[in-house]
């Protein structure tokens, strides 16, 4: 008898349905990343958005020595890398609207709200 080396057709068959079984399972849990991902980078540019609209409150209240109108502060750069932010000014805050720019990184369409208040 010759001595042959290899794996029979069950071992093979046994292999494949766990395969199987594991994408099964994973395939579902990855599916919705990429919304999940868009959403936080879109909660990430409303913070940016935040950030600078507190660091244009300051540079604006160090070179006027004065408070600063909600209307001057809300004239701060709008671009952030992915997403484009749209500042309305209000009596006392700012509403932030982040919409993710096409053909960008976030998935198209992607938005976030935030609000921004003037410091007391």
């Amino acid at each position: 008898m010759s001595n042959q080396k290899g794996f029979t057709l069950i071992e093979i068959i046994a292999v494949l349905v766990i395969l199987g079984i594991l994408a099964a399972v994973a395939i579902p849990r990855f599916m919705d990343l990429t919304d999940v991902a868009s959403k936080k980078a879109s909660m990430q540019a409303i913070s940016e958005g935040k950030s600078r609209l507190s660091n244009e409150f300051a540079s604006l209240l160090l070179r006027n020595s004065s408070p600063p109108s909600v209307a001057s502060v809300a004239a701060a750069n709008t671009d952030a890398g992915d997403f484009f932010l749209q500042f309305t000014p209000g009596t006392t805050n700012i509403a932030i609207l982040g919409t993710a720019r096409p053909g960008r990184g976030p998935k198209a369409g992607t938005t976030a709200v935030g609000t921004w208040r003037l410091p007391q």
